[in-house]
């Protein structure tokens, strides 16, 4: 007999273990712009696509993501030039830090402009064209380590995948056999059910079309002016993904606004949660403590600044302040694994699963 190809370990009476996040990660606004100013005067990649991902010290899996699941990139495109036309089973959402542009996603074609954010889909082709007189700077934010990591992660340029017709791969075959006419009996008063297998390849559809928030829509909701009554965080929603609250199924975007003239929060203790946070500040300057470590971060400054299940709270000087947060909030929803404690004396709540936290409008900020 063979030697086994697989290890048994030993799981009987295994203590709980403790959660060992990422440490927190500042990229300073002066390496983004040298990295950019590399990417603009390198010689023009045979497919347009200039970019660099940023990736943690602690990813050594070579998923390369900036945090668990989740990478960063800067995308570089020159005045005139234009990318060609992707497709991946990922879903991204692109933020404008500089110029202007086209981007094209299956049929449709949406402009995209500074401090501008867009989604593109997973599976839908994709490309990018400057379409003004200087560089067009992106950070573009994707599921591409998680799908890596699950050795799933599918890409190839447009022109080289053939045409997805799903009427001719079902050529011959009675269509009569589909969701609408598979056996779906309810066995049990709790709700258990067995269903036919046409329920797992004819899913229903939910459309999910590239969407872009202009920054002008997303500024008219936010406060401007201490006391105005106007939010100080919107979350960019996507109705695709419906109850997760998601601009992508995998992420969140929200914008974080604090105005000139409104009073600095008293340093204290912050929240919690599984989601994985990373915030790039487009205005302003401040401070972040992470598990008890004091980050100051200015404009340009991209942080990992709320690795899963760290206590996190920032702090925001007297100067306009504008960031971004990306969160992986609507996978952890997805997964029923978005753990969250919003106060360090209060409950851990289970985010979508039980009732959720209710009374505020804003990180610790009470309505």
């Amino acid at each position: 007999m063979s030697e086994p190809t697989f290890t048994m370990l030993d799981g009987s009476a295994a203590a709980p273990a403790p959660i060992t996040p990422w440490q927190p990660l500042l990229v300073p606004r002066e390496e983004i712009e040298r990295e950019i100013s590399r990417l603009s005067e390198m010689p023009l990649p045979e497919d347009g696509r200039r970019a660099a991902l940023i990736v943690h010290p602690s990813c050594t899996d070579g998923s390369m993501g900036f945090a668990p699941g989740i990478d960063v990139t800067i995308s570089v495109v020159n005045p005139g030039e234009e990318t060609r036309a992707l497709m991946r089973n990922s879903n991204q959402i692109e933020f404008c830090i500089r110029g202007s542009g086209s981007v094209k996603v299956g049929t449709e074609a949406h402009q995209l402009s500074k401090w501008g954010t867009l989604t593109i889909p997973s599976m839908q082709a994709y490309s990018h064209k400057n379409t003004g007189d200087e560089p067009w700077v992106r950070l573009t934010y994707s599921n591409a380590p998680l799908l890596r990591k699950l050795a799933v992660h599918w890409i190839n340029y447009a022109d080289s995948v053939t045409e997805r017709n799903v009427e001719i791969s079902a050529t011959g075959l009675d269509h009569s056999y589909n969701r609408n006419n598979a056996p779906d009996r309810q066995i049990s008063d709790a709700g258990a059910r067995l269903r036919g297998y046409e329920f797992l390849t004819d899913i229903e559809v939910v459309r999910n079309r590239p969407l872009v928030w202009p920054w002008e829509a997303v500024a008219d909701m936010l406060t401007m002016e201490n006391g105005d009554a106007k939010r100080n965080i919107i979350l960019l929603y996507n109705p695709a993904t419906e109850r997760r609250n998601g601009t992508t199924h995998s992420f969140f975007a929200t914008i974080f606004s604090h105005p000139v003239g409104k009073p600095a929060r008293k340093v204290g203790r912050g929240h919690k949660h599984s989601s994985v946070a990373i915030n790039y500040h487009f205005t302003g300057h401040g401070r972040s403590i992470v598990d008890g470590v004091e980050i100051p971060w200015k404009a340009g400054d991209l942080l990992l600044s709320g690795p899963s299940w760290s206590e996190h709270a920032h702090y925001y000087d007297e100067e306009a302040t504008f960031i971004l947060t990306i969160q992986d909030h609507p996978l952890h929803i997805g997964m029923e694994s978005l753990i969250w404690q919003e106060r360090m004396d209060g409950p851990i709540l289970n985010l979508g699963s039980e009732a959720g936290q209710t009374g505020y409008v804003g990180p610790r900020m009470a309505g």
